[in-house]
């Protein structure tokens, strides 16, 4: 269908203008949304909130005439100043005075503000519009789902393939019970009566009338009545066209400060947030390690104090637990994200890798791991010192493996850093170069 719109542009304005002053505005408010999520405290991310964008950038263009250049005339009623003939010069500067809010006399240069609300399905719809689950490659996880049939008990009306003759029948049955329409074999044995009976039995006139009586009554109440069909029915309903699960691994060890903690957790409410809001049927599983990894629920893995040694492969050992006992890779999309501050035991490395490299990798869609840093270091992408689990990771992501590392120092980093690793190919691929 091609729908062509005739309208006439309104007065001064141009309909491809506005058009193209929408898309500015809703990219300002984008940008505005990625900001205050920066410096948003973790348990106001994802809340409706108070959202600025500069004032410029919401007025729509409009062709108007410039007052201070061109040749203009003017009618103008006289006064005691001036008298008819005479000529007024042009006002300095090639123009009227300036604005409010535009730096008119005796201000200085500043901006207006546009100020409003945003409620929270407004708020998540920009704050997630270009991100998703990268490498969707064994099977395809959408927001919208496929429609499958099921049956849905029966109809008096349908398609004859869809024809259910055994509760047919049935209902013929007791219809015929019901009215006490006579049996084929009652029909047989009084015509056999009939026929032996001799042509003088005064029995005879009144056997043939009850056998016309028999008759005209089979045929009033026929073997199977259009109000005895019953037809199968089926309804649609809703079928996810595949499921995927997403294992978040959080480092709680005493060598983990506040501030990287704070930084792990802004990145996984992050995660949280994204997967609920745009996926139906993605499951998150929650595992904090320290020396020791446990399964936990959501209300425990960002609130519990829990603290201890470090021990990575304990976690990647709770995964594999997990994955074997309840997600069969040949079924699910399987996605994991890690957040730790890079240190390990030295020889824990060698069971890391062969557990990533034998276990979990060939069974990951996609495996992201976010180092956090101090908050005196260098702002994201930079790594100035390689922990001994960066390097861990970093030979596996040189061998092939499916693993995307970033490190983040920074509260305001940490938007950025989760776009790169979870924002659309074409936008992760223009962020790297």
């Amino acid at each position: 269908m091609h729908i062509v719109d005739r309208r006439l542009n309104p007065g001064g304005k141009s309909l491809p203008n506005r058009q193209r002053f929408l898309r500015r505005v809703k990219d300002m408010a984008q940008r505005a949304v990625r900001e205050s999520a920066r410096e948003k405290d973790i348990k106001d991310l994802g809340k409706d909130g108070r959202v600025t964008v500069p004032g410029d950038g919401v007025r729509e263009p409009r062709f108007s005439r410039q007052s201070g250049t061109g040749l203009q005339d003017y009618i103008l009623p006289g006064n005691k100043t001036y008298v008819e003939g005479d000529r007024i010069e042009r006002p300095p500067g090639g123009g009227g005075g300036k604005g409010s809010g535009q730096g008119g006399e005796g201000s200085e240069n500043s901006e207006d503000a546009f100020h409003f609300v945003l409620t929270r399905e407004e708020f998540l719809e920009l704050f997630l519009e270009d991100l998703e689950l990268p490498d969707l490659a064994k099977r395809r996880l959408s927001i919208v789902e496929t429609e499958g049939l099921r049956r849905a008990g029966y109809t008096v009306s349908g398609s004859p393939a869809n024809l259910a003759l055994t509760r047919t029948l049935r209902n013929s049955m007791s219809r015929r019970i019901a009215l006490k329409r006579p049996k084929p074999e009652e029909i047989a044995e009084l015509e056999g009566r009939i026929a032996e009976a001799d042509l003088g039995d005064p029995r005879l006139p009144d056997m043939r009338l009850a056998l016309q009586a028999l008759r005209e009554r089979t045929r009033r109440i026929p073997y199977v009545d259009p109000i005895d069909l019953r037809y199968r029915r089926f309804e649609p309903y809703p079928r996810p066209i595949a499921q995927a699960v997403m294992f978040c691994l959080m480092d709680v060890s005493g060598s983990m400060t506040e501030h990287m903690k704070d930084l792990a957790k802004r990145f996984y409410i992050l995660l949280h947030i994204f997967l609920t809001r745009r996926y139906r049927h993605v499951e998150i599983v929650f595992i904090r390690h320290t020396d020791k990894a446990t399964e936990v629920d959501e209300e425990t893995f960002f609130g519990s104090r829990e603290t201890g040694g470090t021990l990575v492969s304990s976690a990647l050992v709770e995964m594999k637990r997990v994955i074997t006992e309840r997600y069969d890779p040949n079924d699910w999309n399987i996605y994991a994200a890690q957040a730790s501050d890079g240190d390990n035991v030295s020889s824990d490395g060698p069971t890391s890798t062969e557990l990533l490299r034998a276990h979990i990798l060939p069974a990951c869609q996609h495996f992201a791991y976010l180092e956090v840093g101090d908050e005196n270091g260098p702002r994201a992408g930079f790594v100035e010192h390689r922990t001994t689990l960066w390097r861990t990771y970093e030979a596996l992501a040189k061998s092939g493996g499916a693993i995307a590392m970033r490190k983040v120092n920074h509260r305001r980093d940490i938007y950025p850093v989760f776009r790169e690793l979870f924002g659309r190919k074409d936008a992760r691929a223009e962020a790297e170069a």
